[in-house]
């Protein structure tokens, strides 16, 4: 049987949006929704891309997939991956065109609480130790 690999897409958010929508701020979340996705069809994740409103023909999309390492693209879901993409019909045709499927794991999304976000905020935050602005 061919291994399936998947390229697992998840969104940069920027950290003031964290009480809006905490999950498109937790990449670490996305990825783990689209592992469990891809884990739970007999897929392998071989790629976690992270991008905020990427050109839907940029290189760096489909150097995997031109090079045979990539058979499915997967995000979280649909508000994830128009967050990473500029345009997602114009991302959804190039898929097409090249004949890689493009799926969303829509997996409920994990629940938040205070504790959570506080985590989240300290991990994606930069230290601040030491700055001296410059």
């Amino acid at each position: 049987m061919e291994q399936i690999r998947v390229a697992a897409i998840a969104s940069l958010t920027p950290l003031e949006e964290l009480d809006l929508d905490p999950f498109l701020v937790d990449t670490r979340s996305q990825h783990e929704m689209c592992v469990r996705w891809a884990e739970s069809k007999g897929y392998t994740v071989t790629r976690q891309l992270l991008f905020y409103g990427l050109r839907p023909d940029h290189a760096g999309l489909w150097t995997d997939v031109d090079a045979g390492l990539v058979d499915v693209f997967v995000a979280p879901n649909e508000r994830v991956l128009a967050r990473a993409l500029r345009s997602v019909p114009e991302f959804s045709a190039e898929c097409e065109r090249r004949g890689v499927r493009l799926s969303t794991a829509g997996l409920v999304e994990p629940a938040y609480d205070a504790a959570r976000k506080a985590h989240i905020h300290r991990r994606l935050s930069m230290p601040t130790a030491g700055y001296d602005g410059c």
